[in-house]
């Protein structure tokens, strides 16, 4: 089993006695070494089930499932590989009750949040809204709750948005619901506050491996620390080069409590980089090198020096996207370098930010270059899905009033605006859910008789399809539910209905029925279960409508298309590609404008401020991030303007491209010479098809 590992894999596989922090640098084969692992712990006589591997995607579980059954066979079924949120999922499930939280709950998605916080903070602004929202996200990140967060607060701004806090999270109590970083701090208050529960999961946890470790945050710390407990037999596996979520609450602080929490902790580096060229790596280091080292490493490559990295100036974001294009064409035809990877799918344009991906989908559209947006909006967020797992989650939770408001009115069923505002006055009298408002005997005092007609239909249909679904087995059967219950609803017609064009309409039918396929698929057995259950168990229609708010809070479905990728350098990260072009390094964008004394040319009158240091420590690792995602090639592109409002101004190469220290030969590009080179083979080209055409 652990044939081809080197000495230092072979080191972290084989050590199971206690703590072990595994150093893995970018492309140093830690999904290899999780996966042997899971299979070394299992020969040490370690059940399966009592292993737990947790990662952070649910594409990233999958794939660790996926490898681990080729590696151990079915044995690897019983092994828990999820995610943090997932197994935050699972605790809840089995033990919330004694927060008051039924098994059944729901966890709401960003856009009920900012729905809930308009409400509590009295705004119809969702902008303000969205702020309230991403301070409460990295206070409960910090593990404080709305009273602790009162009391540290600055300034009158941060004791209002604890308020409404503290509003939110009542109304979060009352619809039985959860938000998604509640999927960790709640269960770390169940594991913290009731030792039953946490000595229950301790023994429940023989081993636990974690993937992409300088990703948590001190809350999902603090979860790690209690479910190992003084056994500590676990694993870390992280780098901290690659720690590029300090802005969600993620902290390098979790790398150094590590050896001061677990003494006894046994500390491995991966430096062998199995994914790109000297040259490549070389330029990482570099620009890696000023950064200080909680542990120092240096990876090497034995894949040979490559293509040098090629450093391409632009006259402004179109040119560049222009040169982006010529490069990936140019590579394709085989011209500019030999490389057997020339399919779509082998080229990647990186940048910093979202709204810097436009110039380059115009220029593939015009080249006819087939392309996908990476992290553009999940197919969970399209309005149609989203109206069909608001009706999910009514099924399983029905005190859950967001799902319940969106599945009265989608479609409309003639039960409107004013009835459902006195249902909300009513429910709110008596502290009911609106659902249970529908059956209160004092209902008719509060809504006509029709209308309370028509809510006790709406109320009745939930609960039989509830009945429905808990009894529907398997692939066939569930689709055959779903097709059924879109037609009963008339669920087709009202998306026509609703959009003036018959195309887009017709592609939102497609959406849903492809979302009732997966969800039949998931039934059947074909397709895994986000919480860390295998794929091959048949389940039954509700069972796995309670897991579809987690996978779509969680990630997008992703489909392996021949297309190039356009995606930030955030949501690269753990991808590799074998060409990659990083585009817009410039200063002001990569390092991202640091604050008002950074002037663009990374230079201040006097030293920079500790917050600002960190933040420009941060963007370097994104760089080296980046960097480290190509495999065979590496164009790293800046404009000398960039578009700033409705102006044109002089933009500046990032401070992180004279850190590559590329030597002085590393070749760059010149538009008019490769332009040149171009006309003359196409010149030649047409020569040669004539000389062929005469008799």
């Amino acid at each position: 089993m652990s044939a081809g590992l080197n000495n230092a894999q072979l080191e972290a596989v084989n050590y199971v006695s206690g703590p072990c922090l595994v150093l893995a640098g970018a492309g140093s084969g830690k999904t290899r070494v999780i996966t042997h692992k899971i299979g070394r712990l299992m020969e040490a006589g370690l059940e399966p089930k009592r292993i737990a591997a947790i990662t952070f995607t649910n594409k990233a579980a999958a794939e660790m499932r996926e490898r681990a059954k080729q590696l151990i066979g079915r044995a690897a079924k019983d092994v828990l590989i999820c995610t943090f949120h997932a197994l935050g999922v699972r605790i809840m499930r089995e033990d919330g009750a004694v927060l008051g939280l039924k098994p059944q709950f729901s966890i709401m998605d960003a856009d009920d949040v900012t729905s809930i916080l308009k409400d509590c903070g009295g705004t119809t602004d969702a902008a303000t809204a969205r702020q309230w929202q991403w301070t409460i996200s990295l206070w409960k990140n910090m593990g404080l709750n709305a009273e602790q967060a009162a009391a540290l607060a600055p300034d009158d701004n941060a004791r209002v948005i604890a308020r409404i806090m503290a509003l939110y999270q009542e109304r979060l109590s009352a619809y039985q619901s959860v938000d998604f970083d509640d999927l960790i701090g709640l269960p770390l208050k169940l594991l913290a506050e009731f030792p039953e529960i946490r000595e229950r999961w301790q023994t429940k946890m023989g081993h636990v491996l974690v993937d992409e470790y300088q990703d948590t945050n001190a809350t999902q710390y603090e979860v790690l620390k209690h479910l190992v407990g003084e056994r500590a037999r676990f694993t870390a596996v992280g780098d901290d080069d690659q720690s590029i979520y300090g802005w969600r609450g993620a902290t390098l602080d979790n790398l150094k409590r590590l050896p001061l929490d677990f003494p006894q902790l046994k500390v491995i580096k991966l430096e062998q980089n199995y994914r790109s060229t000297s040259a490549i790596l070389r330029a990482a280091n570099n620009v890696i090198q000023p950064n200080p080292k909680l542990f120092p490493k240096t990876l090497f490559s034995e894949l040979g020096e490559g293509e040098p990295v090629r450093v391409v100036n632009a006259v402004n974001e179109e040119h560049e996207a222009e040169r982006t294009i010529s490069r990936i064409q140019s590579i394709r035809s085989g011209h500019s370098l030999e490389s057997k990877h020339r399919e779509f799918k082998d080229f990647a344009v990186l940048y910093r930010a979202n709204h810097m991906a436009r110039p380059f989908e115009q220029a593939l559209r015009r080249a006819n270059i087939p392309y996908k947006v990476s992290g553009g909006q999940s197919f969970f967020d399209k309005a149609e899905i989203k109206d069909l797992c608001a009706w999910f989650r009514l099924w399983i939770n029905n005190d859950d009033d967001p799902a319940f408001l969106r599945a009265v009115t989608s479609p409309k069923r003639g039960i409107g605006h004013q009835t459902l505002g006195q249902l909300g006055t009513f429910a709110t009298q008596y502290k009911l859910s609106l659902f249970e408002s529908l059956f209160a005997g004092s209902l008719p005092s509060a809504v006509n008789a029709r209308s309370v007609a028509g809510l006790h239909e709406f109320g009745r249909y939930i609960n039989d399809l509830e009945h429905r679904a808990r009894h529907t087995m398997g692939k066939e059967a569930a689709l055959a539910f779903l097709l059924e219950w879109l037609k009963e609803i008339g669920y087709e017609q009202h998306l026509y209905d609703g959009e003036d064009n018959e195309k887009v309409a017709s592609a939102r039918w497609t959406n849903v029925l492809e979302f009732c396929d997966w969800m039949a698929g998931r039934c059947g057995g074909e397709i895994e279960d986000a919480t860390g259950a295998q794929a091959s168990d048949i389940k039954s229609l509700l069972d796995v409508a309670q897991t579809i708010s987690l996978i779509s809070t969680l990630s997008e479905r992703e489909k392996d298309q021949n297309v190039v990728t356009l995606s930030t350098l955030h949501a690269s990260k753990g991808l590799e590609w074998p060409h990659v072009m990083l585009v817009g390094v410039n200063e002001g964008l990569l390092p991202f404008k640091l604050g008002d004394d950074d002037k663009h040319s990374g230079k201040s009158d006097g030293p920079m401020s500790e917050g600002i240091l960190l933040r420009l420590q941060e963007e370097r690792r994104l760089m080296y991030v980046g960097i480290t995602r190509a495999q065979r090639s590496l164009a790293v592109s800046w404009t000398q303007r960039r578009k700033k409002g409705r102006d044109t101004v002089a933009a500046l190469p990032s401070r992180f491209i004279a850190e590559m220290r590329l030597d002085e030969h590393t070749p760059k590009e010149d538009p008019r010479e490769k332009l040149k080179a171009l006309r003359a083979e196409f010149a030649q080209r047409v020569a040669d098809a004539a000389a062929q055409a005469k008799p």
